[in-house]
């Protein structure tokens, strides 16, 4: 991700296959992934790791192609064919491919003819110069230039070197070029959550907008990237340089850190710094440092705009500050720092959802972090593992619905019913789910922006990107149910005495079935846990209650269903 021109999913398959170890292999590759010489990919690759022979044409000819293994890869390389063996001139050939593109037949038949003549010169039987001009005539119409593609290459080493080896510094400057485009920046910071520093450490953390550290631009701090100002959907290029030069140093004065949103909007200019403007920064948490209950935040903030407005215009006027004066007018309007509403944080589901609204993402938190430890045991696939999974490879898909685009079938026997494609993201990335019209009839009711659900389907690689055909959808309660393999009950040796055991029991025998318990015993003296199974009555029953008795005895959560994946964070028992 972020290497130019090899970024797509296709590109790295390729780059995989082809393991290029010198600049002429990269410009290949450029030249190679497009429709047509695409078909010459597998034996540019078998030839270059001796897995298939170089196929030899004339020595004239061999000479040309030995770059690129034989193959025919680059405009270049057709013209030379042509001046080398039919004694055509390079200003002509280039003319013949521009034909062969445009399929002028009348011009290619006659200069045919004078490279069958040529070649026949040159030593080649007429049979041979033909197929010669056979696959001339297959490859010109979709040739590369080779002078375009070095470039190309040249760039994309650059890129990769940058962000092999200083890779803060670069993810940084491609966040900030990317800023405008919201789902380029969700996926490069999904790309830095994967990277591995100099110093050994893998993963950068973004970190939050924050008004008295974020600059216009994404910035490196320390091992981090701290968020730009000027990437929050609502914050407009004017606004930021006007908070940026409020806090910064001058000739004038000295650097001030905001010391509340009353501060902040005396000093910034509100005629470009709107209400808009500061519920967008209240909304990402850029305020969380001065004032962490972000609805109060809200709250406020009308009452700390126009307290600013009124000490902005006493300034015009000759005033003093509203919060610096004394005296008398509007400079005594506040002597002592006002203080917002004292009213309830919004719930986490919706400071959540509006922190996306303007990021595009979640930073501070994500709905599936609640969840994580049961959601992880249900799936066998996620947004990254299924990219290298097989096509038509069966899996357990799941994630938090970020976008729903409906469809309608226009032909065949489904023509007018509606299906769709969704946008799931997990806590390591994003891919699309496809559901068709029989599937999203059947699932519809639970289908819907910021649900997490589990898909059971295949994967599919028809495209350039993967993606996920869902056959059945559940939420993650329903997937407990029908999926659950077996309960873990997290506990220790302590916890586990007669009594305990005597409730265990009983709760086994009351909601009997068919899913197996096992206890898992977490002691701290002991390094590694011991698992074991009860077998008291066979298992429990997921449909009646019987996770709930379990949590009854051993707490909520120390109870923990596992899905077809059967993964579950150790922790010490609560």
């Amino acid at each position: 991700k972020g290497v130019f021109q090899f970024e797509s999913g296709g590109m790295k398959d390729l780059l995989i296959k082809m393991k290029p170890d010198r600049l002429e292999d990269l410009i290949a590759a450029n030249a190679l992934y497009r429709p047509g010489p695409m078909d010459l990919i597998p034996d540019y690759c078998a030839r270059k790791h001796g897995r298939q022979q170089v196929p030899s044409l004339h020595p004239q000819a061999d000479d040309v192609l030995k770059e690129t293994y034989g193959v025919m890869v680059y405009q270049e390389q057709v013209m030379r064919i042509f001046n080398r063996l039919g004694n055509i001139p390079l200003r002509r050939a280039y003319d013949i491919i521009k034909a062969i593109s445009k399929k002028k037949a009348e011009v290619i038949n006659k200069e045919k003819v004078s490279f069958i003549e040529g070649c026949v010169a040159n030593g080649l039987s007429k049979e041979q110069a033909n197929e010669i001009f056979v696959d001339i005539e297959k490859f010109a119409g979709y040739g590369f230039n080779k002078s375009h593609s070095t470039r190309y290459a040249f760039v994309a080493y650059q890129t990769a070197w940058l962000k092999t080896y200083y890779p803060l510094q670069y993810m940084a400057a491609l966040l900030t070029f990317e800023m405008v485009d919201q789902a380029k920046v969700v996926e490069y910071i999904d790309e830095c959550r994967h990277l591995t520093l100099p110093s050994g450490k893998v993963g950068i953390e973004i970190l939050p907008p924050e008004i008295n550290q974020s600059d216009a631009d994404f910035t490196v701090v320390g091992e981090t990237i701290r968020f730009g100002l000027a990437a929050v959907k609502g914050v407009g290029e004017k606004a930021v340089e006007s908070i940026v030069a409020a806090r910064k140093a001058t000739e004038e004065k000295p650097a001030a850190p905001f010391k509340s949103i009353f501060d902040f909007c005396e000093r910034v200019d509100l005629r470009v710094v709107n209400k808009g403007v500061v519920e967008a920064l209240i909304k990402c948490g850029a305020f969380d440092e001065m004032h962490p209950v972000r609805a109060a935040s809200m709250a406020g903030a009308e009452n700390a705009i126009r307290m600013g407005q009124v000490s902005q215009e006493a300034k015009r006027s000759g005033q003093d500050n509203l919060f610096g004066g004394g005296g008398s007018g509007t400079a005594a309007v506040a002597a002592i720092e006002p203080r917002l509403p004292a009213v309830p944080e919004w719930p986490k589901s919706e400071r959540m959802a509006l922190e996306k609204s303007v990021l595009g993402f979640y930073v501070t938190n994500h709905p599936l972090r609640d969840v994580e430890n049961v959601f992880t045991s249900y799936i066998t696939l996620d947004t990254q593992t299924i990219r290298g999974a097989a096509d038509r490879s069966n899996g357990m898909l799941g994630g938090l619905v970020s976008k729903v685009r409906m469809m309608m079938t226009k032909t065949g026997p489904n023509a007018g019913k509606k299906w769709c494609i969704l946008a799931i993201e997990d806590l390591v990335g994003t891919i699309e789910v496809v559901l068709y019209s029989a599937q999203y009839e059947k699932f519809a009711p639970i289908i819907k922006a910021d649900a997490v659900l589990i898909f059971e389907g295949a994967v599919d690689r028809s495209r350039e990107e993967p993606s996920f055909k869902a056959t059945e959808v559940m939420t993650l309660e329903q997937a407990q149910k029908r999926k659950t393999r077996e309960i873990l009950v997290q506990t220790s040796s302590v916890q586990l005495d007669e009594g305990t055991l005597e409730k265990l029991k009983a709760a086994l025998v009351q909601h009997k079935g068919a899913t197996p318990v096992k206890l898992e015993l977490l002691d701290l003296a002991v390094g590694q846990p011991v698992r074991v199974e009860v077998k008291i009555g066979g298992g429990i029953n997921m449909q009646n209650g019987g996770v709930a008795a379990l949590q009854g005895i051993f707490g909520e959560n120390n109870v923990m269903p596992l899905g077809p994946n059967r993964r579950s964070a150790r922790r010490a028992p609560v």
